[in-house]
């Protein structure tokens, strides 16, 4: 076994995955996320992706968030052990910045030119995968009469039982910008002074800014009652708990989350993670992902079943805030500073 064999299966082990069949030709490993992504991508995605290849067996390495997934790369830059990642956009452009990634491009992935063009940014190496956007969750019990927007967390009826991501997360961020907009700021050239503003009427309310083990958890057990997620994690959140927990795009407005696939720079399976990351990015992929997890494809000729885009934001893109977030990831410090400042204490 060589040293980066080697590496790899010690990697693998780390992450709690299964040992790389002796058969397997050739191995992708693929780093993303956690939990309820890693189950459902594995079902909708890997799975049949390995059944049409068989000389090609994809191990995921599950990390907590697109900030891990950086750190591990940053780490093994000098001996890559990781093929392609998915992750968040601004981190994504940290990479691009650093060289860690490929640069994807049509001529060598046809498959790019089916994206939407918003699935395609100049400033990345990688391309969109997923469309997903910000939704209250709810109690459905605690909410007899549901709540419309992000105001109702300032409200009596929720002292001591909001739950929310706080920044650095970018549930968070998402919420300080759609608040921004909503109150008349201008956005980054502000530094979302205005969403600042707004949140500290929200702060004294909320019972934690680090949910465990994700936001959904405490609301359907009730120990909160309102909060923010992602659409796609609530929906199935919602199907999971029998309707104790529900979700619904918030009256201010929503925004949209970006994941990107990304090929690592110096691979060790460059070609065949190509060939995966092409069948991720397939309308055939993103169709079966859509319907398992209700992201928003970013495949345009996708054929995605009506009863799955009604739980997306695709019907709803007029309450869709818009976001550079390449451009957030620039006063992201400063954002976060204020909310250290203003925001936080106001909770305890």
């Amino acid at each position: 076994m060589d040293r980066r064999h080697f590496a790899k299966t010690v990697l693998a082990f780390a992450c709690g995955l299964a040992a790389v069949p002796a058969s397997a030709a050739e191995t992708v490993t693929l780093m993303a996320y956690t939990g309820l992504f890693q189950d459902r991508y594995t079902q909708a995605v890997l799975a049949p992706f390995e059944k049409a290849n068989p000389d090609i067996k994809v191990v995921f390495a599950p990390q907590p968030s697109s900030g891990a997934m950086i750190g591990q790369l940053r780490a093994q830059k000098a001996a890559p052990q990781v093929d392609v990642v998915i992750m968040d956009v601004s981190v994504a452009k940290a990479g691009a910045d650093e060289g860690l990634f490929v640069k994807l491009e049509a001529k060598d992935l046809p498959v790019i030119d089916e994206l939407y063009p918003n699935a395609r940014i100049p400033e990345i190496a990688g391309v969109a995968v997923t469309f997903d956007n910000l939704v209250l969750i709810y109690n459905a019990e605690a909410w007899p009469t549901p709540p419309k927007g992000l105001a109702d967390m300032a409200t009596p009826a929720a002292k001591g039982k909001v739950v929310i991501p706080g920044i650095p997360d970018i549930q968070g961020m998402s919420m300080v910008a759609i608040l921004d907009k909503k109150n008349g700021g201008p956005g980054v050239e502000g530094k979302f002074a205005k969403g600042i503003e707004a949140m500290e009427a929200i702060a004294p309310n909320v019972q934690t800014w680090e949910p465990k083990p994700e936001v959904y958890a405490p609301v359907i057990a009730g120990q909160a009652t309102i909060g923010v997620g992602w659409n796609a994690r609530a929906q199935v959140n919602t199907d999971t708990s029998g309707g104790k927990m529900k979700a619904v795009i918030p009256a201010e407005g929503t925004a949209f989350q970006i994941n990107t696939i990304n090929l690592v720079q110096g691979a060790p399976q460059s070609a065949a993670a190509r060939k995966f990351i092409a069948y991720a990015l397939s309308a055939e992929a993103q169709k079966t992902f859509t319907e398992t997890m209700f992201y928003a494809p970013t495949n345009a000729k996708a054929q995605i079943a009506p009863a799955a885009i009604d739980r997306t934001a695709v019907k709803s893109l007029d309450k869709v805030v818009p976001i550079d977030w390449l451009a957030v990831a620039k006063v992201r410090d400063q954002v976060a500073e204020a909310w250290r400042r203003k925001v936080i204490p106001l909770s305890r």
